[in-house]
């Protein structure tokens, strides 16, 4: 996607320099756009645990590349038996929720399980981490592909009218490499010339929605609104509202999704009032060994400090 009509994705190789990633670091938006550098193992479990970067399908990315600097930094004569375990631990420890954190570390677990030195260890898991964020841009394309067609069908049976979507937190590009999940029907619809509106939930307590999913709807030249997260309902009521699509950190095998808190009163305002209600996201965040969402999903908690 693009920022002042500059294309960036929220994660690359420096290829300039080698054991260098970089990233955006998302703490600093909407006001400013900072680009940090990660070098090493640690470098990436703070990026992910301290929400330098955010979203699951970044997060897991972030992660892999955090294998790769890990593996390249180590010293020559590090015990590889005890430091891959450890890396794929300490990064499994920076965030409970997202399952394409663990998805891909046992991936990763699995393709080093075949190399013996360091060369061999460090070029698998520098071309895994690039795989897997293809995959992710590709995954998000075709969320959009196939949602394009559900917002045409709003589009065509609403008269040609604008077609108001509400989205909660950021599931967007940002939370991503590229597209988005619950943005890249958006972003295809408005390519496409379909009028589309945003209501952007603020998306308390750290506001995701206000500052980063508005900025980039701003950025791509999306018409949007920025609302106070209690007004959804009230928008559904008064007919407002055309659809609902978010995005998931984690959804069982039989389909119950752990997204941003909030999400759930949404789905239920939007049932309450016959609104479609869609979940966009890529395989990589089933996780397949859970069923029972509210059960079985670990759900991170962070302490908020308000000063009075």
């Amino acid at each position: 996607m693009k920022i002042k009509n500059e294309y960036y994705r929220t994660i690359w190789l420096d290829e300039s320099q080698e054991g260098v990633v970089k990233i955006i670091d998302q703490r600093s938006l909407p006001h400013q756009l900072v680009f940090e550098e990660l070098r090493s193992l640690e470098d990436s479990a703070a990026a992910i645990r301290e929400m330098h970067v955010r979203g699951a399908p970044l997060i897991g990315v972030t992660a892999a590349y955090g294998m790769y600097l890990g593996l390249y930094d180590a010293a020559a004569d590090t015990d590889w038996d005890t430091f891959i375990p450890y890396a794929i631990e300490t990064l499994q420890q920076t965030r409970p929720t997202a399952v394409d954190l663990f998805n891909v570390l046992g991936r990763m677990k699995m393709a080093l399980a075949g190399q013996s030195d360091q060369n061999g260890f460090v070029a698998t898991a520098k071309a895994l981490a690039s795989e897997v964020a293809e995959e992710s841009v590709d995954f998000c394309r075709n969320i959009g592909l196939h949602g394009l067609a559900l917002v045409e069908d709003i589009y065509q049976r609403n008269g040609q009218q604008t077609v108001n979507i509400l989205t909660h937190c950021n599931a967007g590009w940002m939370a991503c490499i590229d597209h988005g999940t619950a943005t890249a029907p958006i972003y295809a619809a408005h390519d496409k010339g379909i009028p589309v509106h945003v209501w952007v939930d603020e998306t308390r307590p750290r506001n995701q929605g206000a500052r980063i999913t508005a900025f980039e709807l701003l950025e791509h030249g999306v018409p949007h609104t920025v609302i106070v997260d209690n007004l959804g309902g009230h928008l559904m009521q008064h007919q407002q509202v055309d659809m609902v699509i978010v995005g998931t950190d984690r959804t069982t095998r039989e389909g119950d999704v752990a997204n941003k808190i909030g999400t759930y009163l949404k789905a239920l305002a939007a049932h309450d009032n016959q609104v479609p209600f869609y979940v966009a996201l890529p395989s990589s965040t089933i996780d397949w060994t859970l069923r029972n969402g509210v059960k079985e999903i670990p759900i991170e908690e962070r302490l908020s400090l308000i000063h009075i």
